[in-house]
Parts: C-alpha cells; sequence; structure tokens
C-alpha cells in the first residue's frame, strides 16, 4: 500500500496549542507530502490566524464547524482529507521529527489498518504535566494500556495519537458521539470487522495536558463512568480489571479500619505500593518532586475512576432508562448533514 498520510486534529478554543503543535510537524525530517487537517470545533477563540501563519511551510486544511464533540470532527475532518491513511492527535500533542519516518516505516514492515502510539512527558511540561503523565501511563497503575510494551491483551489506540486507514474508517463509519470513550468503542468496533491493532512505541508524541487536579479528576471520573456503558454495549471486552480502582479504594478505607482494631498488615500494603509508586516515578522522571505529585495523581486517579465506575455500574444495570438519558454529559449531538 502506497501511504499517503493526513493529520486529523479537531481544536476547541486552543490556538496557543496549535502554534507548538503545527510548529512541531513542520520540523518532520519525512520527506514525502503530508497533510494537516484542522477541525475548528465550534471554538469562541479561533485557530484561524495561527494556521495561516504556516501555510507557507505546512499543507494544511483548515475548517470551521459548529460544537459537536471529538469524536465527530475527526469524522468530519477525515471525510474531507485527501490521504489514505490519516492520524489523529490532539491538539495537546508536541510531535517528534522522526515520528512520520518511524510510523511509515513500521507499517510498510508490518501492516496494520489501525496502530496506536505512547505519549511521553517533554522535559519542559510542569512537574504537575508530568505527574499525571506518570499516572496516566505507568505500568503499576493503568497497566501500561496506554503505551507500555508490556501491556497484556490486544493493544487499544489512543485518539491522542492514534493511526487509521481510510479503508477501516469507512468501513466502521468513525467514530461515535459518546465522549470520552469514544477511542475504545472505535476500537472494539475495529476488531469486529475483522482488523488488526497494534502498538507502535517509537511513533510516540509529547502529551501537553493542560489541566489542574480538579480538571483531572472530572476527566478521570468520566473515564470510570464511561467503562460501565461500552461493557454494556460490547459484553465480550468486560474485565475484571476495570474493577481494580473501585476495590482499590474501597480495600484503602478498610485497610484504616481494620487498622483501629490492631491489623496493621493491610495498611501496610498499602505503604509498600505507594513507596514503590514514588521510587519507580523517582527513577523515571529524576525529580523528587514529581515522584511526590505522582503519588497525588495516582490517588486522584483512583478515586476519580473508582467513583465513576461504581456509579455508573449501579445506574446502567438497575435503571429502566438508556445511558444516554442517565448521563447526558457524556455523548454529544451529532450532526448528520456535516
Amino acid at each position: 500500500m502506497d501511504l499517503s498520510f493526513s493529520f486529523i486534529v479537531p481544536v476547541y478554543n486552543r490556538p496557543n496549542e496549535v502554534s507548538e503543535l503545527l510548529e512541531s510537524l513542520s520540523k518532520q525530517t519525512y520527506k514525502k507530502p503530508f497533510e494537516i487537517v484542522i477541525i475548528e470545533d465550534g471554538s469562541t477563540i479561533s485557530s484561524e490566524n495561527i494556521v495561516e501563519s504556516f501555510k507557507s511551510k505546512l499543507n494544511i486544511s483548515y475548517y470551521k464547524k459548529f460544537n459537536s464533540g471529538p469524536g465527530d470532527s475527526r469524522n468530519y475532518g477525515m471525510r474531507r482529507a485527501k490521504g489514505n491513511y490519516f492520524i489523529v492527535l490532539d491538539s495537546d500533542c508536541i510531535i517528534p521529527s522522526q515520528y512520520l519516518e518511524v510510523a511509515e516505516k513500521s507499517l510498510e514492515d508490518n501492516f496494520v489498518h489501525c496502530y496506536g502510539g505512547p505519549d511521553a512527558a517533554h522535559d519542559s511540561f510542569t512537574a504537575v504535566q508530568k505527574a499525571i503523565n506518570y499516572a496516566m501511563t505507568s505500568l503499576f497503575t493503568t497497566g501500561g494500556i496506554r503505551g507500555n510494551k508490556n501491556a497484556v491483551d490486544k493493544f487499544q489506540p489512543r485518539s491522542f495519537n492514534m493511526g487509521i486507514s481510510k479503508e477501516a474508517f469507512e468501513d466502521v463509519g468513525g467514530y461515535g458521539n459518546i465522549h470520552p470513550g469514544e477511542d475504545p468503542d472505535l476500537t472494539i468496533r475495529i476488531w469486529n470487522k475483522g482488523y488488526d491493532t497494534r502498538l507502535i512505541p517509537e511513533a510516540y508524541v509529547y502529551h501537553k495536558r493542560r489541566i489542574d487536579w480538579n480538571k483531572f479528576y472530572i476527566q478521570v471520573n468520566k473515564f470510570g463512568m464511561v467503562r460501565p456503558i461500552l461493557n454494556k454495549w460490547h459484553p465480550e471486552t468486560t474485565k475484571i480489571t476495570y474493577w481494580f480502582p473501585s476495590l482499590f479504594c474501597v480495600g484503602f478505607i478498610g485497610a484504616f479500619f481494620l487498622l483501629l482494631f490492631g491489623f496493621w498488615l493491610p495498611i501496610a500494603f498499602y505503604g509498600a505500593y505507594f513507596l514503590g509508586l514514588f521510587f519507580h516515578s523517582l527513577v523515571q522522571n529524576k525529580n523528587i518532586v514529581v515522584a511526590a505529585l505522582s503519588l497525588v495523581a495516582v490517588i486522584i486517579q483512583f478515586v476519580g475512576y473508582g467513583y465513576g465506575f461504581l456509579k455508573s455500574t449501579f445506574w446502567i444495570n438497575f435503571s429502566k432508562k438508556k445511558p444516554r438519558e442517565i448521563f447526558p454529559k457524556l455523548f454529544f449531538k451529532t450532526n448528520h448533514i456535516l
């Protein structure tokens, strides 16, 4: 297959991030032409001037539309893209200069219709950003599902760094309108159509995640609420591991309760776990502040996800209403005339 790449980037009120992303894409060592499709998803702060300033360096297609969410905006861009292989990015990513070269080489050696790459923390990121990146990517917190080579089971690409062929996109119909959760939903439907997915470890991006602790809690809480909905839609993908953050939090409370009665072993287990996380983050990030903040990030991640998962599991299984009616904020309205 003669690959022709189109980057697909939905944007909502983030012109500064678009500038950083386009600057990094202008430094690609890849010698063949490639396209960048920017979709302004109902923004009130436009990126148009930023895009115009890069048109002399890059082949950019720029579209404006009303707000209908990232999944629908990605579909919008892919329908208009000129390439035959789409690379979906978040606007808060910075792309290493060798990205396209390693992605193309990997696909030429072992072609798949859908791949994902890891995210990493750039040296310029803040301590909080690095701590959140650790919590979201560590093998000891998420099991490495976002890009660790040692992750078990089939790899599920995420839309901050995901490639999908035009053929597969048209066959599965693109993203649904749930958010978050549109990534695993799309991946499962790709599998059901008979396509393979895999990780390309060398095709990593620097994922900035411009969020504070409160926004991080809201994000992971939504991740937890979405998972039972996906389990209901795709019961064949249900795993016991999705319960781990909830059970971890319940166990932590139980360990403190048992400590009142002189049973110290359970709380010692939690202490050993967090001590291990601290030193693992310290080795990985080489910064004691980031290592300490990593513990804060992990606690917020487990509590937010665990609570969201338990709440959603209860309502999804014991309510007669549809998921969209129970959790309307997890769904965008799709405009079918886009």
